[in-house]
């Protein structure tokens, strides 16, 4: 195996160098090392000016000059703690968004306020409950939000709130919302949408009757009996909801409901109106997620047309290929799809058929930025690997495919926001040497108007502390495929020492830990934590992940946990050889995939680590539908997939110390994955540790959690690596 690292030895500093010692305290309670950035940027209609959320201020800033000219809203003199806000598109009210509590992952109830500018009037949305995703009509006369399983919609010229559902009930129907597994694995909340000329509401149905349950258990901080939490959770092979798409039409009062055929065990990963309101657009994905068929709803003749299906010998990532626009013209839409190995956007008329191919070549075209239709040939602005697949960079082409330009200068990974009119943008740009610089950029010449956060604070804290640079490179898989590295090591290596190896890793399908940016992830800084104790970290990304090519992304199909394991015992086994790796003192950790893949590692690779730590690792027959099925399809369709690479078939494998960390309040990786794990050590009689955090979430969240969790992976390192 060989490790691609030209001058990594030159750039290790053989010193001692003077700093300060970092502590967990410091990450992650005082919170000295966290980026500065824009918080809800919203352009304004004029394009002079955008606004902000900063100190529980709505502030309005001009886009010649960069400096805030005035304040919009002042939470404060309205006794409002602002979480987040939008306007109408008249911009002559304000939707503000108050106490929000979070459901899941990213459900939420809020208290939602309409501000109306002339007057300066604040009215309470509704008073008679609290409220999820309200959003304003299209005419700005009404907002809908979602209420107990049902859909509701207020009329804003008198405050009258309207039902529009009824029969929404918990652990049963669901209307204008989600259920678990869609919110999880489809990232959907928000299912409802306004018509183009807001007299009609498109929304989700989930009929959750048939799921199964899963009950947790809080403990409530000591409560004499324990709190049960029941919801519905369909695990692989099992039952999913029944959806359908109903159309709601506010002048009569009506709903239709879509006929997409007879088979109803299929996923529905988007709809969206057309730029004509009797129009809807439905995507639907069948259950084993290799065929995705888009179709266009009348609801004035009440019939659906299937008029493009896209199919892939393994699975569509539909979060992936989630781009899908209607162009203003009427008779195009801009899709997103990997049909042809990479990642790139197409152009198609209204009947289906491919019109132009905007981007093309060996390269993923990763995020639409923006659409620039006001000439002839619309103009797209996106995000794209093509200078690497550990970089991003933003670009602008025709969507003939012509024209091409690259916005982005700075070497590392960026994205932008456009203003409306196009006539600038505010670009986001950070790299392995440097944290997140925000600049206002006028997009005719591409010229800085003014730097607007410049974490020069942050820099000043990093050097006073001593971090060191995160070095990029690459590494040969087990199949001699080129995997992205970085490392992170001691300041004052001492060249006659050999330095213990942590090595990280998530590897998820699709997923990229490895970019050429500063912070990257949630775990960065405690790996700086690490490096100054002395521990070299090593973060890889295997095969299987995100960034590169599809065949690349999807060779572990079918057989997850097998590559990705295989890749980081023989990278490990690499690294040992390093002249300044000592071999005998390698680990390994990460967290819920990783926790699985760092797990499996330790049982197929025992000679090569010493110790590993999993925190929520998961089992695949544990895990949703919608995810577990993706990659491997069902149990029944695929038995060796769920069984052969199954951390707790491996169990009795393990020979490395090894920490299990788990939160025994976590929705989607259940505690039900560690005990059946930690069971099958124990009759394996294998010695472990593990520790489990009561009534916490997949996320380990709040501050005492990681003070305690992060000390603790500390301890456990040092005393064992």
């Amino acid at each position: 195996m060989k490790l691609n690292l030209t001058g990594l030895l030159l750039l290790i500093t053989f010193m001692s160098l003077a700093q300060k010692k970092l502590t967990v305290a410091d990450i992650y309670e005082k919170e000295l090392f966290k980026e500065e950035t824009i918080k809800s940027l919203n352009w304004m209609n004029d394009g002079q000016y955008y606004t902000a959320l900063e100190e529980n201020k709505i502030l309005r800033y001009d886009v010649t000059t960069g400096k805030s000219d005035s304040v919009i809203i002042d939470g404060q003199a309205l006794n409002l703690k602002i979480d987040d806000y939008s306007f109408t598109t008249d911009e002559s009210k304000l939707l503000i968004l108050t106490d929000k509590q979070k459901i899941y992952r990213r459900s939420f109830t809020a208290v939602y306020y309409i501000y109306t500018f002339e007057g300066k009037e604040l009215k309470k949305l509704s008073s008679k409950g609290r409220q999820s995703y309200a959003t304003i009509s299209p005419d700005n006369k009404n907002v809908a939000f979602v209420r107990d399983n049902n859909l509701y919609f207020v009329k804003l010229s008198n405050i009258s709130e309207h039902q529009v559902t009824t029969d929404g009930k918990l652990g049963s129907i669901i209307n204008g919302s989600t259920d678990w597994v869609y919110e999880e694995e489809l990232y959907i909340t928000k299912a409802f949408f306004w018509s183009p000329n807001s007299e009609k509401l498109a929304f989700y149905r989930f009929d959750e009757t048939a799921v199964k349950e899963y009950n947790l258990q809080y403990w409530d901080n000591g409560a004499l009996y324990p709190r049960d939490y029941r919801y519905k959770y369909p695990k692989a092979g099992e039952k999913n909801s029944t959806v359908t798409i109903k159309v709601y039409n506010l002048k009569d009062n009506t709903t239709q409901t879509v006929d997409l055929g007879k088979e109803t065990d299929i996923y529905i990963p988007n709809i969206q109106w057309t730029k004509d309101s009797d129009i809807l657009a439905i995507k639907r994905l069948n259950r084993l997620q290799n065929q995705q068929d888009i179709f266009h709803y009348s609801t004035k003749f009440k019939s659906a047309t299937n008029i493009l299906t896209d199919k892939s010998k393994t699975y569509i990532h539909a979060t992936y290929t989630d781009e899908w626009v209607y162009l203003d013209n009427g008779t195009h839409f801009l899709m997103s799809s990997e049909r042809e190995g990479y990642k790139h956007f197409y152009i198609h008329r209204m009947d289906g058929q491919l019109e132009y191919k905007a981007t093309s070549g060996a390269y993923n075209a990763e995020k639409l930025i923006a659409l620039d239709q006001r000439s002839k040939t619309p103009v797209l602005y996106y995000t794209s690997t093509e200078n690497g697949s550990t970089e991003r960079h933003v670009y602008q082409v025709d969507f003939k495919g012509k024209g091409k330009i690259q916005l982005s200068t700075k070497p590392g990974v960026n994205t932008a926001d456009m203003s409306k009119d196009f006539k600038y943008y505010v670009s986001y740009n950070s790299s392995a040497t440097s944290p997140k610089e925000v600049s206002l950029i006028m997009t005719k010449g591409n010229k800085l108007v003014k730097v607007l956060k410049d974490n020069a604070k942050l820099k000043e804290t990093m050097a006073e502390y001593g971090l060191t640079e995160k070095i990029m490179f690459e590494i040969e898989a087990a199949d001699k495929k080129l995997l992205n590295a970085y490392m992170i090591r001691p300041a004052n290596m001492d060249s006659t020492k050999k330095y213990p190896l942590l090595l990280y890793q998530y590897s998820g399908p699709g997923k990229q830990r490895i970019k050429n940016d500063w912070y990257g992830d949630k775990h960065f800084m405690w790996h700086q934590l690490l490096a100054q104790k002395g521990i070299i970290v090593v973060g890889i990304d295997c095969r299987g992940t995100g960034g590169k090519s599809e065949e690349f992304k999807k060779m572990t199909y079918m057989k997850m946990g097998k590559m990705e394991a295989e890749d980081h015992v023989a990278a490990a086994k690499y690294l040992g050889t390093l002249p300044f790796v000592d071999q005998d003192r390698i680990g390994i950790w990460g967290w819920s995939y990783g926790g699985y893949i760092s797990t499996l590692a330790l049982e197929t690779g025992p000679e090569v680590f010493k110790t590993g730590i999993a925190v929520s690792p998961f089992l695949w027959k544990y895990y949703d539908t919608i995810y577990s099925e993706r990659y491997l399809r069902r149990p029944k369709d695929n038995p060796e997939g769920y069984n052969e690479y199954s951390i707790v078939r491996n169990a009795g494998k393990l020979r490395s110390k090894y920490l299990l960390i788990h939160g025994t309040g976590d929705d989607n990786v259940h505690f039900q994955n560690a005990i059946a794990l930690q069971n099958e050590l124990i009759n394996q009689g294998k010695q472990f540790q593990s520790f489990y955090y009561p009534d916490k979430d997949h996320s380990l969240t709040g501050t005492k959690t990681k003070l305690h969790l992060y000390s603790m992976m500390t301890n456990f390192l040092f005393e064992n690596l």
